[in-house]
């Protein structure tokens, strides 16, 4: 029994000297103090960032007129050209049924001149000898006329598709030249291959693809939950991932009216004219970027995003603000628009209110740095 009474006693002492340490420990722990923020009055805007590229304005794809082979290139890719340059000569190969055609019709022609001329000759010497009438030495010195007339055509004709021109002109078809001034971007032919005129049934080979690249547009593709903020005449700050470090200022010029479906989202097309910087030379097809500013406000009530929190069940946003005591209580507020990093208060805080910074990240310890590398 007095075993059993020295043991209850020990265990009693033993208690009481274990709580006692724990209610030191515990009260010996530093307070946790929070860095608190104030409410700033700032201008916020809400941007999108549109992907795309930098084209030419207009591209004109030179075609030739005449089908056959590309028989010589007078111009390479990157020259620049003006209206009328020569680009290219088509030696010319003949359609053996159309020439075949083209002959047999020169021959017609010859017989039936050379039987018109031999009408025009009896009836002049009947007309000088009064026997015929007037008119009917008009009529044979028509048909003469108009015969000699077919045989040159005819003759026009076979040159033609012999060569290509009739009269060996200096603005042949089978001679390709710059419709447009600019720089020649693309030569999809070379020397040897064969090319189709253009016509009613075919595009036609394309010769040469000519731009102005001082007349330079961004071309990009914007959600359709952003489309209907956009205006036309909207500002654009252009990047571009060639030129490092700079801003081409734009203008949004085009919103295409009918979107299309990629990846389960519906895209719409943007077009925007870029001012460009002469010192800078910018080639068709660079990656870029087009800042638009979709809402601005000026001097408004703002905080950091980061300081707000979101209740679990209503997902309605507030914050934590110091009161008189030093303690945080909860405050529910209003947010408007946000730039991503600032948000701004319509409602619910003061510009003295001091707001709990709730989600500082601590800087990792060299134990913790170690072992999360290790990780």
């Amino acid at each position: 029994m007095k075993i059993l009474k020295y043991l209850a006693i020990a265990l009693l002492v033993f208690g009481a000297i274990f709580a006692t340490l724990y209610f030191i420990k515990t009260n010996s722990k530093t307070l946790v103090e929070y860095e608190t923020q104030s409410p700033e009055i700032q201008n916020i805007e809400k941007k999108t960032v549109v992907t795309g590229k930098v084209i030419p304005e207009d591209e004109v794809e030179i075609k030739p007129q005449i089908s056959g082979i590309i028989e010589k290139l007078f111009v390479e890719e990157g020259d620049l050209v003006t209206h009328g340059d020569l680009l290219a000569k088509v030696k010319v190969v003949p359609n053996e049924q159309a020439l075949n055609s083209a002959k047999g019709r020169l021959s017609n022609t010859l017989i039936l001149m050379k039987n018109a001329e031999v009408e025009f000759k009896r009836n002049q010497s009947l007309f000088e000898k009064e026997i015929i009438s007037q008119r009917d030495f008009d009529n044979a010195k028509l048909n003469f006329d108009q015969a000699q007339l077919n045989v040159q055509n005819a003759q026009s004709d076979l040159q033609i598709i012999k060569l290509g021109s009739a009269g060996g002109s200096s603005i042949a078809n089978t001679n390709i030249r710059a419709t447009v001034p600019g720089t020649i971007l693309e030569i999809p032919v070379k020397e040897g291959d064969q090319v189709i005129e253009s016509n009613t049934f075919n595009a036609g080979t394309t010769i040469a693809t000519v731009a102005d690249l001082n007349k330079m547009i961004f071309e990009g593709k914007v959600d359709e939950a952003e489309v209907g903020k956009l205006k036309i005449g909207m500002p654009l700050e252009v990047t571009l991932g060639a030129v490092q470090d700079q801003l081409f200022d734009a203008q949004l010029k085009f919103i295409a009216p009918k979107g299309n479906e990629e990846q389960g989202t519906v895209q719409f097309k943007i077009e925007g004219d870029v001012y460009l910087d002469n010192s800078v030379f910018i080639r068709a097809g660079y990656s870029a970027n087009a800042s638009l500013v979709l809402e601005k406000k000026d001097s408004v009530m703002g905080i950091s995003e980061a300081l707000l929190q979101f209740d679990k069940i209503t997902n309605t946003p507030y914050v934590e603000v110091k009161n008189e005591k030093g303690s945080f209580e909860r405050k529910d507020i209003e947010v408007g628009i946000s730039d991503g990093i600032n948000v701004e208060v319509i409602s619910g805080l003061t510009l003295k209110d001091k707001i709990k910074v709730w989600n500082k990240t601590e800087p990792l310890k060299i134990g913790e740095e170690e072992e999360s590398e290790n990780q």
